[in-house]
């Protein structure tokens, strides 16, 4: 399975979906990690962690969405997202 992190849109919100550890686990299960540029940023996970991990580091939202079908999100997504989800793709976020 793919499995798609994207950076986190909502204001004022730092966190990121998945841990590089996280990230190393699944990798390590066989599945593939995307991770958008610097989404780990605010939470002190930088890019590197996630390469170490074994995760990829993808430049877009938009191609997290595309490729991904899996996305794990803390926020849930927002209109400007809403178009890039795609039918039968799973959706891991906590709505509240």
């Amino acid at each position: 399975m793919t499995i798609g992190i994207p950076k986190e849109i909502k204001e004022q919100e730092q966190r990121v979906g998945l841990l590089p550890s996280t990230a190393q686990t699944l990798v390590g299960h066989g599945h593939t990690v995307l991770v958008q540029k610097n989404a780990g940023v605010g939470s002190g996970y930088p890019d590197e962690e996630y390469i170490k991990a074994g995760a990829q580091i993808v430049e877009s939202a938009e191609e997290i969405f595309q490729r991904a079908d899996m996305i794990v999100k803390v926020k849930e997504p927002l209109p400007a997202e809403w178009p890039l989800l795609r039918r039968g793709q799973i959706l891991f976020t906590y709505l509240h």
